[in-house]
């Protein structure tokens, strides 16, 4: 079963498999889905059975009370014979640029700091000028093929990884983000393989998913911050950054819901210094 992809049509009945797959996923009983969303317990038992499909609108009142992502409501649609509801055109489309325009004014207010917008799988779709300057600081983003893909950047041997410091902290911390910042908080198949690409690298097997008992300790460590920061080893000197995601408010389209822009910060004054002088002495070499 594959419930990320709305592109193709289900089976009869694959409606009530969905409903009872998001469902599993929130840990959610009949009898609280029909408290959540309005409807009685025995329509959901008849729906979930294949012996009675609901309105249109009703799909959506229990697709909103289980907190499924855009992406997957319409392959709920579709499982019900219904047409999709939710726009899926590029992130770059006419019926975007209200949304590209407010993120690029917005990468542009933090610089000299790096910033970047992303799509669900960490593919960077947008920079601020910093971005590029700051990792061009320790590898030739140029001489990278391919496209553009956050974690792939950070976990490549050939990449930023030999520049992380206590690499298997930040290993760690990383792919709990990739779990705990899952669109609707769900791990789908390109997850899975993005996932699987990165454990392919030297040494990701050892890259632990959520509720792995080391990372209990691993994150105590750090207590004496409100954040776990990231830190990126320059002529000997750890500069620490950590980061801060936005995201669109109630999006209506496939594309702004799953669109985050990440802000990296210095978490402390020796960083933000060095920070400038490392991108000052950058350009002057260009010059």
């Amino acid at each position: 079963m594959n419930p990320a992809n709305p592109s193709k049509k289900a089976p009869p009945n694959d409606l009530g498999v969905l409903l009872r797959h998001w469902r599993d996923v929130r840990g959610i009983s009949q009898l609280d889905l029909s408290f959540n969303a309005g409807i009685s317990q025995r329509h959901i038992s008849f729906i979930e059975s294949g012996r009675s499909v609901p309105s249109r609108q009703m799909l959506m009142d229990i697709a909103q009370a289980l907190d499924i992502p855009l992406r997957e409501r319409n392959t709920l649609l579709l499982a019900a014979g219904y047409a999709p509801m939710y726009a899926d055109a590029a992130w770059n489309a006419q019926e975007m640029h209200s949304v590209t325009n407010a993120l690029g004014r917005m990468l542009r207010q933090h610089e000299p700091f790096p910033a970047l917008v992303m799509d669900r799988y960490w593919n960077v779709l947008m920079t601020n000028d910093a971005a590029p300057r700051f990792f061009n600081c320790f590898i030739d983003m140029a001489a990278r093929k391919g496209p553009r893909n956050m974690l792939h950047l950070v976990f490549d041997p050939e990449g930023m990884r030999p520049f992380v410091a206590d690499w298997q902290t930040v290993a760690d911390s990383l792919v709990q983000r990739v779990y705990r910042e899952s669109v609707g908080r769900v791990i789908d198949d390109r997850t899975r393989e993005l996932l699987d690409a990165l454990r392919a690298y030297p040494d990701g097997k050892k890259n632990r998913a959520p509720g792995h008992p080391e990372l209990a300790t691993e994150t105590a460590s750090a207590a004496a911050m409100p954040v776990i920061p990231i830190g990126f080893v320059k002529n000997g000197h750890v500069m620490k950054y950590f980061s801060m995601v936005s995201t669109v408010g109630t999006p209506q389209t496939i594309a702004a819901q799953e669109l985050r822009l990440e802000c990296m910060f210095p978490a402390d004054d020796e960083t933000e210094a060095r920070h400038l002088e490392m991108l000052d002495a950058a350009a002057q070499l260009q010059r």
